[in-house]
C-alpha cells in the first residue's frame, strides 16, 4: 500500500524544498531572505488543476493533472455533474448515466468511468487506494479488453480457452469494461458500508445491555451519540439502495450506461459513412462521361445505395434492441445483487434501531415504575401525617387556659392518648383500605 501511495501521489512541487538546504542562511537583521515562489504551481491551482488516477481497459494506471473544462470536454460532461465529485462539498450517493461516461458518487469512491478508463480522484483515503488495487487486479487477470465481445460475430479472445469454456461461462468476467469497474465501486461502496454497520453493532449491543442494567446519565449520554451516529448511516445507506432502485427501475437510465456498445455504434456508422463515400466517388469516376438526363429515372446506383442504407438501418435497429435488452438484463443482475447486499445492511441498521427504541422503552417503563412507587411512598408519608396531625390537634384543645375537672384526674393524659392513638390508627386504616379499593397502590 506504501509503494501504491508513493507511486500514485504527484510529485512534490519546487516550492516544497526543505528549507534546511545549504543554499538557505538567514540575514543578519534576524529576517528570513526573500523565497523563490513557485510560478507554475501557483498557474496550476490558479487553472484549477486537480489530480486524477487514470486506469486503463488493461489496468494500467497513471497519475495525471486535468483541469475542469478538459475534463468536461474529454468526457463530454456537465459542470453539475463534476461538481458532485468536488471533495471540498458533500453530496449524496449518485450513479448517472450519460452520453460519454457514468458519473459515481459513492461515499469514498469519486470517478469517471468512460468506455476505455476510469478516472478517479486522487487521495490519500484507504479505501480510494483499494478500489484502484482491486480495479487493476481485476482488468489484469481477466484481460478485459480483449476477452469481451458485445454479440456473437468474430469473438476473438486472448488465452487458450475453447468455445465451450467460452459461451459456457456466465461469470461477470465477461461484462464490459465500464459494468467491471461499476461493479467494484458499488462493491467498496457496500462493503465499506457494510463494516461501519458492523462496527456500530458490536459497539452497540454491549452499550445497550449495560444501559438497562444501569440507568446512568454517562450511559445515557453514550447512548444519545450512538443514536445519532445510526440515523446518519441509515441515510446514507438508504440513499445508496434508493440510487440503485431507481437504476433498477428505469431501463432508460440503464441502456444510457451500456458505454461499450455505444461506441461499437459510432464505429460501425463511421465506417459505414466512410464506405459510401468511397462507393460514391468510384460510383462518380465512372459514370462521369454519361449523359444525363433531367427526365430520366434515378441511376440504379441510386437506388441499391438507397435499398442498402435501409436495410442496414433495419438491421441496425433490430441488433440495437436486441443488445439494450442484453445490456439492460446484464446491468439489472449487477444491480439486483449489490442491491441485496445493501437491503441487508439496511436490514440490520434497521434491526439496531429497533433495537434501541426498545430498550428506550423498556428505560422509560423502568422509570415510570420507579416515579410510581415514588408517588405511592409519597401518598403513604402525606397520610402519616395527616394522623400524626390528629396528636398535634388534641394538644391544641388541651393546652388551652382554662380549667375543666379532667385535669385533676391522674388517668387522663392516659386514657386520652389510648384514644388518640387508636382513633388515628383506625384512620390510617380506613385510608390504606379506599386506596386498595381504588387501586392506587398495591397493597
Amino acid at each position: 500500500m506504501a509503494d501504491l501511495k508513493e507511486r500514485l501521489l504527484p510529485p512534490k512541487p519546487a516550492s516544497a524544498i526543505n528549507l534546511r538546504d545549504s543554499s538557505y542562511r538567514p540575514s543578519a537583521s534576524g529576517r528570513q531572505p526573500f523565497q523563490a515562489v513557485d510560478v507554475l504551481g501557483l498557474k496550476k491551482r490558479g487553472q484549477g488543476l486537480r489530480s486524477w488516477i487514470r486506469v486503463d481497459t488493461s489496468g494500467n494506471s497513471q497519475v495525471i493533472e486535468v483541469d475542469k473544462f478538459s475534463m468536461m470536454r474529454r468526457c463530454d460532461l456537465p459542470a453539475r455533474d463534476l461538481r458532485l465529485l468536488d471533495p471540498l462539498f458533500v453530496y449524496p450517493s449518485t450513479i448517472l448515466g450519460r452520453e460519454k461516461a457514468i458519473v459515481v458518487n459513492l461515499e469514498q469512491i469519486r470517478c469517471i468511468i468512460t468506455a476505455d478508463e476510469v478516472l478517479i480522484l486522487n487521495s490519500l483515503d484507504n479505501y480510494v487506494l483499494q478500489y484502484v488495487v482491486e480495479l487493476q487486479r481485476r482488468l489484469q487477470a481477466a484481460g478485459v479488453g480483449d476477452v469481451w465481445q458485445p454479440e456473437g460475430g468474430d469473438v476473438n479472445r486472448r488465452g487458450n480457452r475453447n468455445l465451450e469454456n467460452m459461451f459456457g461461462n456466465t461469470s461477470p468476467d465477461y461484462l464490459p469494461f465500464e459494468f467491471r469497474a461499476l461493479e467494484v465501486a458499488l462493491e467498496a461502496a457496500c462493503t465499506f458500508l457494510d463494516s461501519q454497520a458492523s462496527e456500530l453493532e458490536i459497539e452497540a449491543y454491549p452499550l445497550l445491555d449495560e444501559l438497562t442494567s444501569k440507568i446512568s446519565t454517562l450511559n445515557l449520554e453514550r447512548v444519545r451519540r450512538l443514536k445519532s451516529r445510526l440515523v446518519a448511516l441509515t441515510r446514507r445507506v438508504q440513499k445508496v439502495r434508493d440510487e440503485i432502485e431507481q437504476l433498477m427501475d428505469d431501463d432508460g437510465d440503464m441502456a444510457e450506461m451500456y458505454l461499450t456498445e455505444k461506441k461499437r455504434r459510432m464505429e460501425a456508422s463511421f465506417y459505414g459513412d466512410q464506405s459510401l463515400i468511397g462507393y460514391r466517388s468510384i460510383d462518380g469516376a465512372q459514370s462521369i462521361s454519361a449523359p444525363v438526363s433531367p427526365v430520366a429515372s434515378p441511376p440504379d446506383s441510386r437506388k441499391l445505395e438507397k435499398s442498402l442504407s435501409i436495410a442496414r438501418s433495419r438491421h441496425e435497429s433490430v441488433r440495437s434492441s436486441e443488445s439494450q435488452t442484453e445490456s439492460i438484463e446484464e446491468l439489472e443482475m449487477l444491480l439486483e445483487a449489490y442491491f441485496v447486499v445493501i437491503d441487508y445492511t439496511l436490514n440490520k441498521l434497521t434491526s439496531l434501531k429497533e433495537y434501541i427504541d426498545d430498550t428506550e422503552d423498556f428505560i422509560n417503563i423502568q422509570l415510570d415504575n420507579v416515579r410510581n412507587q415514588l408517588i405511592q411512598f409519597e401518598l403513604l408519608l402525606t397520610t402519616a401525617t395527616f394522623v400524626v396531625a390528629i396528636f398535634g390537634v388534641v394538644a391544641g384543645v388541651f393546652g388551652m387556659n382554662f380549667v375543666i375537672p379532667l385535669f385533676d384526674d391522674p388517668d387522663a393524659f392516659k386514657w386520652v392518648l389510648i384514644i388518640t392513638g387508636v382513633c388515628g390508627i383506625i384512620l390510617f386504616c380506613s385510608f390504606l383500605w379506599f386506596f386498595k379499593y381504588k387501586r392506587l397502590m398495591p397493597l
